[in-house]
């Protein structure tokens, strides 16, 4: 699909300057993919905040303790 995008003429040079004129839309269509999925992260990021209790873990006297734990206390997930 075309669509027209406005830029500014120091924004285009450094554009060519990097990748060249006719690498612009695949440049541009790299760049909005990726700004894209990062934005959809956040927003997966946000939606789970608060999703779990602020207290009542098994962690919670000693974290450091628990993740220890957690890592030695399977024989399968040792070595």
């Amino acid at each position: 699909m075309r669509l027209h995008v406005t830029l500014d003429d120091d924004l285009v040079a450094e554009l060519d300057r990097r990748v060249g004129p006719r690498e612009r839309s695949a440049f541009i269509a790299r760049a909005v993919t990726h700004a894209l999925a990062e934005q959809g992260r956040w927003e997966q990021l946000e939606s789970a905040l608060g999703a779990l209790a602020d207290a009542g873990h098994d962690w919670d006297a000693d974290p450091s303790a628990w993740v220890r734990e957690q890592r030695t206390g399977d024989r399968r997930r040792v070595g």
